[in-house]
């Protein structure tokens, strides 16, 4: 049979397309071939380090690969967000992305990547509440108690946040505009080294991830004024969300972090690691140890992870604007 101009070039598509095939399918079968990296964008002893280094040995022995945590701490988890925009699109580069650095630093400032363009997602990880503690010296036990000494000095009562634009930082700016209340906010690098200096009493107020809140709660070291979330936290039921002081009604801000790749990862990889990641978040000893920092397992598609990015932008930006936030 003679072949056309035409026909050569079917042959050559359809020849091209199964290599392509056959390409991603040895792709998958291939990878992970060395040890697996999650970049974290936060110092050790922090909530985002916490639900890395909860998730990685289960995921290690799904891919069976050892997967290693990097931390990158610095300017509310951007440093190492552009870290693993950048980094080799191979699959052992992944990040724990959080609604910090993908979501409200971005929408404050700019920011060296693009929160969509520059990744590929794979999964929602986990969601979770924010809650306000402060040291036992403080004459503070419940929201309008801190309301109430807010206001005798305004602007002189500190409270801290892991980072500029943090969602602590939100959380409280939220809380300034509704109690109608000033305070001035310290940003850290990290809820660790901010949890630190409140233990030490060089802090009065932190508006802490909830899971870095409850060891010191449960302790006794700090006290529990509210949690942030629409409801209760089962970790601390005892703890009152802001929501149920009477001139706080419809308060919410909660967190969350997500698993993403460097954008241009082969699709048989981001599909292996989603499809692993997945039954890792479903696994009933990782969503106990999860639970019990207050943390809720929150597994999802890469679609369906783009789609909660594009929402809490537009959520959070509204939140940003009527703040009137803007980068030191």
């Amino acid at each position: 049979m003679m072949q056309t101009p035409n026909t050569r070039t079917l042959f050559a598509a359809a020849a091209g397309a199964v290599l392509a095939m056959a390409a991603g399918s040895s792709v998958a079968e291939e990878y992970p071939a060395r040890p697996v990296r999650i970049i974290v964008g936060f110092p050790p002893g922090g909530a985002t380090d916490l639900v890395a280094r909860i998730i990685a040995p289960k995921l290690g022995d799904a891919l069976k690969q050892q997967v290693v945590i990097d931390n990158r701490a610095g300017a509310n988890g951007t440093i190492g967000a552009e870290l693993a925009a950048k980094a080799t699109p191979d699959g052992y580069s992944l990040h724990l992305g959080t609604l910090g650095a993908l979501v409200i630093s971005p929408t404050i400032t700019k920011v060296p990547y693009d929160p969509l363009k520059d990744f590929a997602t794979i999964s929602l990880a986990v969601q979770l509440q924010n809650m306000f503690i402060v040291h036992p010296t403080v004459a503070a036990r419940s929201i309008n108690d801190l309301i109430a000494l807010a206001k005798q000095k305004p602007g002189a009562l500190n409270y801290a946040s892991s980072g500029l634009g943090s969602p602590g930082h939100l959380a409280g700016e939220l809380f300034k505009t509704m109690a109608k209340v000033e305070m001035t906010h310290i940003p850290y690098k990290g809820g660790g080294p901010a949890l630190n200096d409140l233990l030490g009493g060089q802090l009065p107020v932190f508006v802490a991830v909830i899971s870095t809140g409850v060891p010191p709660v449960k302790s006794g070291r700090v006290m529990a004024l509210a949690v942030t979330g629409a409801k209760r936290s089962a970790a601390l039921p005892d703890v009152p969300t802001v929501a149920e002081t009477a001139s706080l009604k419809g308060y919410e801000a909660s967190n969350w972090y997500g698993m993403m790749a460097p954008a241009d990862t082969p699709k048989p990889i981001i599909n292996r690691l989603q499809k692993d990641l997945n039954a890792v978040l479903n696994n009933s000893s990782v969503r106990d140890q999860l639970a019990s920092q207050g943390i809720e397992s929150a597994p999802s598609t890469p679609e369906e992870f783009t789609n909660y990015i594009r929402s809490e932008t537009a959520k959070w930006s509204k939140v940003i604007r009527a703040a009137n936030l803007k980068a030191n």
